[in-house]
């Protein structure tokens, strides 16, 4: 175990000086301390302290107006211009259905919150910031020219937490179900008969549950009529497909904490060094290619029939990004998807985890 001294808030606030152009995750990380802990050494200092209270925040956001919703994770970053509506409060789930900012929430995660006041030349850059235990980011929303200044003031103003000390507790690790574990007892017959028994793709995280696998492990176990392994590249050839075809797609991205949804079009992708980068209008991503392990595509029965994802893994199993062709409830998949997931280069897969 790691028995460093962690530098206290007015060595993290000169680090922060001294490095102004390094990003808060980089720079977190070369301090070796979470990023909500460096965000928290500036309460007081442009930083101020809001509690967590996901359904209050989701029901307040809608009056501030169009910003900029970000969910990240190790590997990819996923952000959204637009409003906070149609939000579905809840303890357990909350959700915002609006025509761009389309979310899954799972407020018990959120441990911690920062309104965070940043200069940059002239201008004062906004954001709402929110952590898990550990520190790592759940989910952050940055204003825009656009956005009102009063809406977003009254909001945190009505979230300001009395501690505004400008430490946090940090917990060494947090309990995850998506976690791979070692050898499983479950057969490959018996996943497989349930797997043909789902009507619905939400029922997947259910199946597992009662399996006690990871999804890696699953798709891995189920055979190639069910989940079959990709070359790496096909995330890059998917987007260059989707984008001359102008093919809608669902991008997912998640966390513990929050998981967001781009369903549309994409056009301008720029590769850069080992990132491929969408810069659209209301949407951009940033996805780090060579965090890639395994690509899978990966067919679920429904009532619908079939549909087919594209599910993006890491070296430690966790998923980057998934992918679907854009649908709604109650509707068939797209025959363009469907034709382009199946002829995406395919590679032998290895054997069952």
């Amino acid at each position: 175990m790691d028995q460093r001294v962690k530098p206290a808030p007015h060595e993290i606030r000169r680090a922060r000086t001294e490095n102004p152009k390094t990003r808060e995750r980089d720079l977190a990380a070369q301090l070796g301390i979470s990023e909500a802990e460096l965000v928290a050494a500036h309460c007081g200092d442009g930083v101020v302290r809001i509690e967590p209270r996901v359904n209050d925040l989701l029901t307040g956001l809608e009056a501030v107006g169009e910003v900029m919703a970000l969910t990240r994770n190790e590997s990819a970053v996923h952000e959204k211009i637009g409003v906070y509506d149609k939000v579905v409060t809840g303890n357990h789930n909350a959700m915002v259905l609006g025509e761009n900012i389309d979310l899954r929430i799972f407020p018990k995660v959120w441990a911690h919150g920062f309104a965070v006041e940043k200069r940059d030349g002239d201008e004062i850059r906004r954001s709402l910031q929110f952590f898990d235990a550990t520190g790592e980011a759940v989910h952050k929303v940055h204003l825009r020219p656009a956005s009102s200044l009063y809406a977003y003031q009254k909001l945190v103003a009505s979230l300001e937490s009395s501690n505004q000390e400008p430490t946090v507790d940090i917990s060494g690790s947090i309990s995850d179900d998506r976690s791979e574990a070692g050898a499983t007892a479950v057969s490959p017959d018996d996943l497989r008969d349930r797997w043909s028994r789902l009507t619905d793709v939400h029922q997947f995280f259910g199946m597992l549950k009662t399996l006690k696998l990871s999804r890696r492990q699953a798709v891995r176990m189920v055979g190639m009529d069910y989940a079959w392994l990709l070359d790496n590249d096909a995330v890059g050839a998917m987007f260059h497909h989707a984008a001359e075809g102008e093919m809608p797609i669902m991008c997912f991205v998640g966390n513990r904490g929050c998981i967001q949804i781009h369903s549309g079009p994409v056009r301008s992708i720029k590769p850069m060094g080992p990132w491929i980068n969408i810069l659209d209008e209301t949407f951009h991503l940033h996805l780090r290619t060579d965090h890639i392990q395994e690509v899978w595509a990966v067919r679920k029965p429904t009532k619908d029939g079939h549909v087919t994802s594209l599910e993006v893994y890491a070296a430690d199993g966790d998923m980057i990004i998934q992918f679907f062709g854009k649908r709604h409830e109650g509707e068939s998949e797209r025959d363009d998807w469907r034709f382009l997931a199946e002829n995406l280069p395919r590679i032998p897969s290895p054997t069952a985890a």
